[in-house]
C-alpha cells in the first residue's frame, strides 16, 4: 500500500512546525474547533496535483504574521520504494516541488499518490450549484487519470482565448478554427475520462457494505448531449459562435456538464434526499472511489475525511470505520473527540491537536 510515513509542517497556517510519524494505518486527528485539524489534511492534499482541499492559493496558506513563506515534507512509501517530497512557497510565490532533492513538476505527484477527499463544504453539493459537483467529479476522475489535470488545463486555456475573442467582438474565422480545434480535442478526452471514472465508480459500489447507498451516477449537459467525438465537438462549437458572441463566453463544452446522482434504492435524486442520505451517497462515492484504485491502479489511495462522522449515525459510522480497515488504505479522518472514533481504537493512530498562543501543537493519543 501507499502512504505518507512522515510529515513535516512548517509555518504552514496554524502550524509553525508540527511533525508526524506514521505507520500506514488510518489516522485521527482530533481535537477543539479551531486548532487545526483540517490545515493537517489540506497539507495532505497537497500531495496531490491541483490546489488542495481549500483551493487556497500559496499566499493564502502561508502562517501569518511571519508571512515568510510555508513548506510541507514528507515521505511516501509504496510497495517497492520511498520518496522524499518536499512542496513550498516563498513570498507569496506558486508552489514548487522537490522529489528526492530535485525539483520536478506538480503533475509529477499524480504518479506517485492518489489522493481523494470529502469535506463539510461538500455536504452541500447536491443541492447547490453545478460547479461544485464538476469539480468534485474531476477530483475522483483526476485519481483514475492522472493526466486528467493537463487535459483540462489545456482545454481552459483555449476557452479563455476564445472567450477573448467573443467578447472583443472579433471575426477571424482562422483565430476560432485553430482554437475551437483544440478545445475540441481535449473536450472529447475529459468527457471520456469522466464518464470511465463513473464506470468504475457505479462498478465498486455493488461491493461495499450494504450500510452505505449506492449512487446511480450520471453525467448531464444542458444540451442533453455528451459529446464523445472530435468533429462533432468542433462543429458544436462553430455552430455556437454567433450565439456566444452575443453572450461573451463559450456556452458548450465540458465546463457546463453536471454530475447527477441517484439513491438508487429509494430511485431519489440526491438533490432531494435527507441530509444523511446526502453525507452517506458522498461517502459510498469515496469508498468506491478508495476500492476501484485499488484495484485498477494497483494504486492504495490516500482518503482524506474532515469532520467525517457529521450526519452519521451510531451504525454508520461503525460501517465506514470497518470498510476503511478492510480497504487497507491511510485514511485520515477528523472530529472533536477521540470518542467518534472508538471503534477504531488499536486499528489507528491518534492524534490531539491543540494551540498553544495561536500556534498548532500535536501530541500522540493513546
Amino acid at each position: 500500500m501507499e502512504y505518507i510515513s512522515s510529515l513535516t509542517l512548517s509555518h504552514f497556517r496554524s502550524h509553525k512546525i508540527s511533525k508526524l510519524l506514521l505507520d500506514g494505518r488510518p489516522v485521527v486527528v482530533f481535537g477543539k474547533n479551531g486548532t487545526g485539524k483540517t490545515n493537517i489534511l489540506e497539507a495532505v492534499s497537497l500531495f496531490s496535483p491541483g490546489r488542495g482541499l481549500r483551493r487556497a492559493t500559496a499566499s493564502d496558506i502561508t502562517r501569518k504574521p511571519e508571512a515568510i513563506g510555508w513548506k510541507i515534507e514528507g515521505k511516501v512509501k509504496n510497495r517497492i520504494s520511498e520518496y522524499e517530497v518536499s512542496i513550498c512557497s516563498t513570498n507569496g510565490e506558486s508552489r514548487s516541488l522537490f522529489l528526492d532533492g530535485k525539483k520536478a513538476s506538480i503533475m509529477k505527484l499524480g504518479q506517485i499518490l492518489r489522493i481523494v477527499w470529502l469535506v463539510p463544504s461538500m455536504d452541500r453539493i447536491w443541492i447547490e450549484g453545478t460547479s461544485g459537483r464538476r469539480q468534485f467529479l474531476d477530483r475522483l476522475t483526476l485519481s483514475y487519470f492522472p493526466e486528467h489535470a493537463e487535459v483540462s488545463l489545456a482545454y481552459e486555456k483555449a476557452m479563455r482565448e476564445r472567450n477573448r475573442l467573443l467578447k472583443e467582438k472579433i471575426h477571424n474565422d482562422h483565430w476560432y478554427n485553430a482554437l475551437e480545434i483544440e478545445m475540441a480535442k481535449n473536450a472529447v478526452s475529459i468527457q471520456k475520462a469522466r464518464i470511465k471514472a463513473i464506470k468504475y465508480l457505479s462498478e465498486a459500489q455493488s461491493h461495499l457494505t450494504e450500510k452505505f447507498p449506492k449512487a446511480e451516477l450520471l453525467l448531464i449537459d444542458p444540451d442533453q448531449i455528451i459529446i464523445t467525438n472530435e468533429e462533432e465537438a468542433v462543429e458544436a462549437l462553430k455552430e455556437s459562435r454567433r450565439g456566444d458572441m452575443i453572450l461573451g463566453r463559450t456556452s458548450v463544452g465540458p465546463h457546463k456538464s453536471d454530475l447527477q446522482a441517484v439513491y438508487a434504492d429509494k430511485s431519489t435524486l440526491a438533490k432531494d434526499c435527507s441530509t444523511g442520505e446526502q453525507k452517506a451517497l458522498l461517502i459510498s462515492i469515496i469508498l468506491a472511489n478508495a476500492k476501484s484504485l485499488a484495484k485498477i491502479s494497483d494504486i492504495s489511495p490516500i482518503v482524506l475525511l474532515d469532520e467525517v462522522s457529521a450526519h452519521l449515525d451510531v451504525e454508520r459510522q461503525a460501517a465506514l470505520y470497518n470498510e476503511i480497515c478492510k480497504l487497507g488504505v491511510q485514511a485520515w479522518m477528523t472530529g472533536t473527540g477521540p470518542e467518534l472514533f472508538s471503534d477504531l481504537r488499536n486499528r489507528a493512530q491518534f492524534i490531539e491537536v491543540s494551540t498553544i498562543d495561536g500556534v498548532s501543537a500535536l501530541s500522540l493519543s493513546n
